[in-house]
């Protein structure tokens, strides 16, 4: 004996009524879409002229180069003078339909008080390029000194953030080269203190954080103790590192060599962004 096909009357009729009632109530669901591609792309371009071993005045456009053939959504920037960013904002543009957003911090310096200066008279610093996809609901840039600095060391370092309204942060540093010490207590800084206090006075969104943070894996100091628990961890086997929300899934990783014309590889960083939108029925 064949058995008896269940009636789902009962189950059609309920979920007629639900959308019966949602329809009447102009509600909004919210439905899962598929994960968003995000490129991140970190750069320690040493181009201050004051480091002169690896100093050679093409890492910029070396950098111009890797941007306009690999297409990164967020570029991080270190050891850079504030000139550089317009150059490498072009190559963003060149690359992107859309904004982009280019931002740029000076280091401070600690005799002056003033921004740090490259051996051209430019501010020198910290940078970070992004690219905002449709729709752009607007942007806001936050950056600041470390409280802990080297006193020895007129180069006071800083952070960077830029905001991109509804879809992410997107950060940058580059840490004390003097004291692992004094790195690891500005990379807990930035990870424990200024995100967080983002994530308290903004709103939540999902963050990246790269750069040269001269520490290491298996270092001493690890930069392992500085990475939040809830945060993933990749590096490029020396001191460039990335670190991003576990709302954020790392696809790939990949060195790409800038011909010499810098003494770091550029570290690319392929992620995918959970999405979500909302459908008015």
């Amino acid at each position: 004996m064949n058995p008896r096909p269940t009636d789902t009357r009962p189950l059609v009729s309920a979920v007629a009524l639900v959308c019966v009632v949602v329809v009447l109530a102009g509600c909004s669901v919210v439905t899962p879409v598929a994960s968003t591609p995000l490129r991140v792309l970190q750069l320690n371009l040493c181009n201050s002229g004051m480091a002169t071993g690896c100093y050679t005045g093409r890492s910029v456009a070396r950098a111009a180069e890797v941007i306009r053939a690999r297409i990164p959504d967020i570029v991080t920037l270190n050891e850079i003078c504030s000139g550089d960013v317009d150059a490498l904002e072009q190559a963003m543009t060149d690359a992107h339909d859309g904004t982009v957003v280019a931002a740029f911090q000076p280091a401070r310096n600690g005799r002056t008080g003033e921004p740090y200066r490259c051996v051209n008279g430019q501010q020198y610093g910290v940078g970070v390029l992004t690219h905002i996809a449709a729709p752009y609901r607007g942007h806001e840039i936050h950056a600041g000194i470390y409280p802990a600095q080297d006193p020895a060391d007129p180069e006071q370092r800083a952070w960077l953030c830029v905001e991109a309204t509804s879809a992410f942060y997107a950060c940058t540093t580059h840490l004390a080269y003097t004291s692992s010490t004094l790195a690891l207590a500005q990379c807990g800084h930035l990870l424990g203190t200024a995100i967080p206090q983002l994530h308290d006075r903004r709103s939540y969104q999902p963050t990246v954080v790269s750069g040269d943070l001269n520490l290491r894996v298996g270092g001493t100091p690890d930069v392992r103790s500085c990475v939040p628990a809830d945060y993933r961890h990749r590096h490029d086997g020396g001191v460039q590192q990335f670190m991003a929300t576990t709302d954020l899934t790392v696809e790939t990783t990949e060195s790409i060599d800038m011909e010499r014309t810098t003494d770091h590889a550029a570290f690319l960083v392929s992620l995918n962004a959970p999405q979500q939108q909302d459908r008015s029925v």
